[in-house]
């Protein structure tokens, strides 16, 4: 699929990334707001950082990441067009050794991913609402504290996250996205 989505900052800066057929991607300014917020202060960019790319789709999020702070990658996702999407963007910017690709279920690798990811982006897909509260609520009893959870909703059919685990650090919205950036307490 034609895009006009691209890496929008650090080493790869400016380059086009592939879209699934089945794509709903976050645009461009909805993701640099997105990266303002977690760079004023919320993650240590200076640190190296697991990221976990749920959902990953093109996987966007954690190519940036790659960009950005040289992160380790997880990308999963169950669609086997979105996984292939995840390596031909990998691949267009020569980062197999940041990245590990694995299709599968997010939530059933909870329990591979959630002790190690230091980032967590999570994009469910927006008709099924229901499936990102699933894997937050799982992710909860796993994740180490201190854990940043990035969920991004639709802003018209939005999920309160459990305030007694997660502290909401930001919580704005862009156009149909709603990010809610949490921290595990």
């Amino acid at each position: 699929m034609e895009s006009k989505l691209q890496i929008i900052s650090g080493k790869y800066r400016g380059r086009k990334l592939f879209l699934p057929a089945s794509a709903r991607p976050t645009q461009n300014r909805a993701r640099i707001a997105l990266f303002n917020m977690l760079e004023s202060g919320i993650i240590d960019t200076n640190t190296k950082m697991m990221v976990w790319d749920a959902f990953a789709g093109s996987g966007a999020f954690g190519v940036e990441c790659i960009s950005r702070y040289g992160a380790n990658v997880i990308f999963t996702d169950v669609s086997p067009d979105s996984i292939a999407t995840v390596r031909k963007n990998i691949s267009a910017i020569s980062s197999e050794s940041n990245a590990k690709i694995v299709a599968g279920d997010a939530i059933g690798a909870i329990s591979q991913y959630a002790k190690t990811a230091t980032l967590v982006f999570v994009d469910a897909p927006y008709d099924t609402a229901e499936l990102g509260r699933a894997f937050v609520n799982k992710l909860a009893r796993a994740a180490k504290t201190g854990t940043i959870l990035v969920w991004e909703q639709e802003a018209e059919n939005t999920v309160e996250p459990n305030a007694e685990i997660w502290e909401t650090l930001r919580d704005k919205t862009y156009g149909r996205a709603r990010f809610l950036i949490l921290s595990k307490k």
